[in-house]
């Protein structure tokens, strides 16, 4: 069977950091109406699955906890940066105010701010990278689990094509919506995913681009590290 979904792109950790303490808002699923009208034709939003499984939720609750020392971290040094940033740019400000402002001065100035910008996006990056890795950890664990309740979802409900939303102009009614016969499936096979990944492991996209590149140079890539996880129980 011919996968659906594409691997969700990590997301970035400098966002992450700027965005500590705010909730998740998760995506609501509409659910069927009634039958399928055009025999076989379904409609599913895989993204949304996925962040509606329980297993997921339950990696979002708890990875707060787990993390705290990154986020704490990460949250005390952007402060520290959005100090030393902010009187450089009220200076930079009020010097291209004046009536012959210096031009080599304030290029100076910007190419500062701008270093300091970097540099300090490059260690929140590190910092919480554990967090990252983690969230697309998860991901996979669910992801793995997809194609199988993608199948048994389409055989429960004799659905033979299943189409992104994306891929449609206009839907009357939901009456093609496979979303929670999916999201079903998904809860059965993964109830609950691993929250932390082994100390070797990469995510998906990384591994990707890893293999790409020894495959280029003519090296032999190195094994990747499994994706763990709860085994699929069988219904």
């Amino acid at each position: 069977m011919k996968k659906l979904f594409k691997s969700a792109p990590i997301k970035s950790a400098i966002v992450a950091g700027l965005m500590l303490g705010s909730a998740i808002a998760q995506p609501a699923l509409a659910q069927s109406s009634g039958g399928t009208v055009v025999p076989g034709l379904a409609v599913a939003d895989i993204e949304g699955v996925i962040a509606s499984t329980s297993a997921y939720k339950a990696a979002e609750q708890q990875r707060p906890v787990t993390y705290k020392a990154q986020y704490d971290q990460a949250e005390a040094r952007r402060l520290q940066l959005n100090a030393q940033l902010k009187p450089l740019a009220d200076k930079l400000s009020a010097d291209s105010k004046l009536a012959n402002p210096n031009q080599a001065s304030l290029q100076q100035q910007v190419a500062q701010i701008q270093q300091l910008q970097q540099t300090g996006q490059n260690e929140l990056n590190t910092i919480l990278r554990p967090v990252v890795y983690s969230q697309a950890f998860v991901q996979e664990q669910i992801e793995n689990q997809l194609e199988q309740a993608i199948k048994k979802a389409m055989t429960k409900k004799r659905i033979t094509l299943v189409l992104n939303p994306e891929a449609l102009i206009a839907v009357t009614d939901n009456a093609y919506n496979l979303n929670m016969e999916i999201l079903n499936e998904l809860d059965l096979l993964i109830p609950a995913a691993q929250l932390t990944p082994p100390s070797d492991w990469e995510p998906r996209q990384i591994r990707e681009a890893k293999a790409q590149q020894a495959a280029q140079s003519g090296a032999q890539p190195a094994a990747p590290a499994a994706t763990a996880g709860p085994q699929p129980t069988g219904r």
